[in-house]
């Protein structure tokens, strides 16, 4: 939670610059998810996906697929061609693993015991293609104005 609330506080701060970018997924004025990316230095178009969020009881709706194909628009919009991502082996986090793999992730490499003795850690990648990445953001998708169901880019 601390390190998400830095990410943040960073992008508040430093705006841009900070390399940090949000997509916000709100319902009614409430925010119910959001996705955390930015470009990954010296690379030419690598991208990490650093979080991507959805409350408890808006799982299984297919936000965090909206979350991560809007996400994949905006990289590639920008000119990346792959997206990284990072999560732990541990058994609570194959859900997770499991959400990846079925949004076209591929396993990359497993690190040994990199969060702690017995806890490695996973990267997968993905490339994306021309428009391979279609915006499915349906009730959610910000479309101008303020309101509810809403999916919009940081500025």
């Amino acid at each position: 939670m601390a390190v998400a609330v830095e990410l943040i506080e960073t992008r508040m701060e430093k705006g841009g610059d900070s390399g940090y970018h949000f997509i916000f997924a709100e319902r009614s004025g409430q925010m119910v998810g959001y996705a955390c990316f930015g470009p990954i230095p010296c690379t030419l178009a690598g991208y990490d996906l650093y979080w991507i969020v959805v409350l408890d009881e808006f799982r299984g709706r297919g936000l965090g697929k909206r979350l991560l194909a809007r996400t994949e628009r905006v990289i590639a919009a920008a000119g990346g061609t792959r997206v990284y991502v990072e999560t732990s082996c541990r058994g609570q986090y194959e859900p997770t693993r499991a959400f990846y793999e079925r949004c076209g992730y591929r396993l990359e490499a497993v690190l040994k015991d990199y969060y702690a003795p017995g806890e490695d850690k996973a990267i997968y990648r993905k490339v994306l293609v021309g428009e391979n990445t279609p915006d499915r953001a349906g009730e959610y998708e910000r479309s101008g104005t303020q309101g509810s169901g809403d999916l919009g880019t940081a500025p």
